[in-house]
């Protein structure tokens, strides 16, 4: 039931369960904890490591186990315990390509009062969504459609320069060239090909002519 510790450590179990004398039952019982103990070392950087090592223990003799434990012997219950249900978010996100937390971002930093670090953050923000943008559109986005979202999105309360905006390192890559474009070129390549090996064989022609000419 709990492969971290091996098929003997279970055995180990299996064999306590089988002994008929409590005493000696309890004193094996402590020895099979300090096996489990060596053979999981990362449970004991944690505060209730010795609890733990016992939950384990009736846990994998499926809380058969009779033995005087230091701690409460746990049930079955802990292995049905359901986390909460969380609830889907239902908002709706203004601009899809930014993200929702572009939203909340520009919603924290209109309560910033410095205004240094709030140029530094908006330039920072400004310069992401120009990224999500060109991965959405597959162009490059527009200095002048980020400055009119930033400040629609923050109710006028956050703006940036569009000098500072152009300034901005572009973090998104080049695009490909596309199959078209290169078929293209080989198209132009080809003609070049085909136009010399044409003058050529005109060429060719004309000294035969000369030749026959000549020889008459």
């Amino acid at each position: 039931m709990l492969p971290e510790y091996g098929r003997h450590v279970h055995q180990m179990v299996d064999y306590l369960m089988s002994i008929h004398d409590r005493d000696l039952r309890n004193q094996q019982a402590q020895a099979v904890i300090e096996v489990m103990g060596n053979l999981n070392p990362t449970l004991r950087d944690t505060a209730d490591f010795k609890h733990k090592l016992w939950d384990h223990l009736f846990i994998m003799s499926d809380f058969k186990l009779d033995v005087d434990a230091p701690y409460p012997i746990p049930s079955h219950k802990i292995l049905e315990v359901r986390p909460d249900r969380m609830e889907y978010p239902h908002g709706k996100i203004t601009r899809k390509h930014y993200g929702k937390n572009i939203e909340h971002s520009l919603e924290a930093l209109k309560t910033i009062e410095d205004e240094e670090a709030k140029t530094q953050i908006a330039a920072n923000i400004a310069k992401y969504m120009r990224a999500k943008a060109f991965e959405y559109n597959q162009e490059h986005p527009n200095n002048e459609v980020i400055m009119k979202d930033i400040r629609s999105m923050s109710d006028n309360m956050v703006t940036i320069d569009e000098v500072a905006l152009n300034n901005l390192r572009n973090d998104y890559k080049q695009p490909r060239l596309n199959n078209r474009a290169h078929k293209g070129s080989s198209g132009h390549s080809n003609n070049g090909k085909s136009g010399g090996f044409a003058n050529n064989k005109q060429q060719g022609n004309k000294r035969r002519q000369n030749k026959s000419s000549h020889n008459k």
